[in-house]
C-alpha cells in the first residue's frame, strides 16, 4: 500500500494504554497542545487530562505547592518544579505534581528545557493506594535514583514518604511530635497530622522551625559555594 505525502503526515494522538518508545511519546505530545497532561511509565502512555477535582486534587497541591516553595525561596540554589516533564530514561517521562532537586547533581535542565535525570525529592498526589503513583511510577522511581518520594493519598487521608535506602524505599518515620524530617535537603520538616488536617499555619510554623536549623543554615551556605 502506498500513502500519500498527506497521510504520511499524520502523527497518531496519543491513547491510554499505547506502548512507545520516549522519543515517540514526545512526538505525539507535542502534536496535541490541547492534552494538558499525558505520563510515559514503564513504556506505557496514562494520559491524565481528566478533570481534576478540588478536594481531592487541586486543593491538597496547591498546599503541598506552598510548603514546598516556601523552603526553596529560604534555600537558594534549588529549582522547584509543579508538573514538570522529568526525561527519567528511556521508558519513563513523567509529570510529577511537584520537584525539588539540586541542578548537576542527579538531574539537569537540558537545553532544550526539560528535567533529565531524577530529582532528589518528587511529590505526587494520589486518590488512593490502587493509584499508579504506589506501583508503577514509585518502582521507575526508585530505579532511578529518586532519594525521596512522597505521595498523599487524599481519599485515604494518608502521607506516605519514602526514603530510598540500599536501592529499596522505605518509609520515613517521624519524630516524637510526629513531624518528617527530610533526610536529603536539611530543615525541610513537615508536621503530617497538620498537612492532612489542611492547618497550613502549623505545617508553615514547623517548616520554619527546620529553617531555622544549624544544619539547614549549612546546607544553604554549601549550595551558594
Amino acid at each position: 500500500m502506498v500513502s500519500t505525502p498527506q497521510q504520511q503526515l499524520v502523527i497518531p494522538p496519543l491513547e491510554n494504554g499505547d506502548r512507545l518508545s520516549r522519543s515517540e511519546f514526545e512526538r505525539r505530545y507535542q502534536a496535541m497542545p490541547q492534552l494538558r497532561k499525558a505520563e510515559l511509565i514503564e513504556g506505557v502512555v496514562y494520559n491524565m487530562s481528566s478533570p481534576l477535582r478540588i478536594k481531592s486534587h487541586g486543593e491538597p497541591h496547591g498546599n503541598l505547592t506552598g510548603w514546598l516553595w516556601t523552603y526553596k525561596t529560604a534555600t537558594p540554589g534549588l529549582v522547584m518544579g509543579i508538573e514538570p516533564t522529568v526525561r527519567l530514561d528511556p521508558d519513563n517521562e513523567p509529570q510529577p505534581d511537584a520537584v525539588l532537586f539540586v541542578p548537576g547533581q542527579q538531574a539537569r535542565i537540558g537545553e532544550d528545557d526539560y528535567i533529565e535525570g531524577a530529582p532528589e525529592l518528587v511529590i505526587e498526589i494520589a486518590a488512593s493506594s490502587a493509584a499508579i503513583d504506589l506501583h508503577d511510577k514509585k518502582r521507575a522511581y526508585r530505579r532511578n535514583g529518586v532519594k525521596e518520594y512522597i505521595v498523599w493519598r487524599t481519599l485515604e487521608t494518608q502521607l506516605d514518604w519514602f526514603v530510598l535506602t540500599a536501592d529499596e524505599y522505605v518509609p520515613l518515620g517521624t519524630d516524637q511530635q510526629g513531624v518528617f524530617h527530610s533526610q536529603v535537603f536539611p530543615g525541610l520538616w513537615l508536621d503530617g497530622a497538620a498537612l492532612l488536617a489542611g492547618d497550613m499555619a502549623q505545617v508553615l510554623a514547623v517548616l520554619q522551625q527546620g529553617l531555622g536549623t544549624d544544619e539547614h543554615r549549612s546546607f544553604a551556605e554549601q549550595l551558594l559555594n
